[in-house]
C-alpha cells in the first residue's frame, strides 16, 4: 500500500475515533442511547399506528424499526457532518491535507454507531417473529450505499455551512419534512400510482424498501431499482465534490 494512502487511512482512523468518543462523552448510557432512541420510537409508533389507527401491515413493529434505523443513519450522519469542518479549525487552517478526509472521518464515526445498531437489529427481528432469510447477509451492501449517499450530501452540507451558518436550521426543517416524505411510518402503496415513480426517486425511499424487501420479504431489488439508486447517489456525489472543491480554498479564512 502506498505510504500516502496509508497515511490518509491513519488520519481517518484517528479522527473517526475522536468524533465517536466526543459524541458519547459525559453520557451515562453512552452508545446505548443510539439503540434506545429508535426502540422508543418503534414502541410509541407501533402503539399509535397498529393499535389506535389499526394499520394493516404484517409484523408492523419489525417493519417500522427497519425504516427508523435506515432513517436514523441518514439523519444523524448528515446532521453531524454540518459541523465537521467548522469543528476542526486547527486542522483546516494549520495542517495541510485533503479536507475531504475530515468529512469522511466524521461519516465513518457515524457509520460505526449505525453498524452497531444494525447488528442488534437482526436478533430483534427474530424476537419479533421474523423469519430472517439469507438475504440478510446483503444488509452491509445497503448500508454501504447509504454511507455513500450520506458522504455525498455531507460534502455539500459541511462546506456550505461554513459560508451560511443558517444551514443548521434549514437542514433541520428539511429532515423533519424528509421523515414524512419517506415511507417510514406508512406503506408506499398509499402514494397515488401516477406519483409512484417520482416518489421512488427519493434515495431514502429506495434504501428503506430495499432493506424491508430483503429482511422481511426475502427478495432482492430489481436491476432497475438498483440502477436508479446508484444514479441518485452518483449525481449527488458529483454535486457534493463540485461544491466542496469550489469552496475549499475559502475554508481557512471563513473559520
Amino acid at each position: 500500500m502506498p505510504s500516502t494512502i496509508r497515511h490518509y487511512i491513519d488520519i481517518i482512523v484517528v479522527l473517526a475515533q475522536k468524533d465517536f468518543k466526543v459524541r458519547y462523552r459525559n453520557s451515562v448510557l453512552g452508545f446505548l442511547w443510539s439503540l434506545l432512541n429508535p426502540l422508543a420510537y418503534m414502541i410509541v409508533l407501533t402503539i399509535v399506528f397498529s393499535v389506535l389507527l389499526r394499520v394493516n401491515i404484517p409484523n408492523f413493529a419489525a417493519w417500522l424499526l427497519i425504516g427508523l434505523l435506515i432513517w436514523r443513519f441518514f439523519q444523524v450522519g448528515t446532521s453531524q457532518s454540518l459541523s465537521s469542518i467548522i469543528g476542526n479549525p486547527s486542522l483546516v487552517s494549520k495542517v495541510y491535507f485533503s479536507r475531504y478526509i475530515i468529512v469522511l472521518a466524521n461519516n465513518v464515526a457515524n457509520a460505526i454507531g449505525s453498524t452497531l445498531e444494525f447488528m442488534v437489529l437482526l436478533p430483534l427481528l427474530l424476537v419479533l417473529g421474523v423469519d430472517v432469510t439469507p438475504y440478510a447477509f446483503l444488509l452491509p451492501l445497503v448500508l454501504f450505499l447509504e454511507f455513500l449517499l450520506i458522504f455525498a450530501l455531507s460534502l455539500s452540507l459541511s462546506s456550505l455551512n461554513l459560508m451560511y451558518r443558517d444551514l443548521y436550521q434549514l437542514w433541520d426543517i428539511a429532515l423533519q419534512l424528509g421523515f414524512f416524505v419517506s415511507p417510514i411510518v406508512y406503506d408506499v402503496s398509499l402514494i397515488p400510482t401516477r406519483y409512484q415513480f417520482l416518489y421512488s426517486l427519493n434515495p431514502i425511499t429506495r434504501l428503506i424498501e430495499f432493506t424491508r424487501d430483503m429482511l422481511l420479504g426475502g427478495q432482492f431489488p430489481t436491476i432497475f431499482d438498483n440502477v436508479v439508486l446508484l444514479l441518485d447517489i452518483g449525481i449527488l456525489l458529483v454535486i457534493g465534490v463540485t461544491i466542496f472543491r469550489f469552496l475549499e480554498p475559502k475554508f481557512a479564512e471563513e473559520l
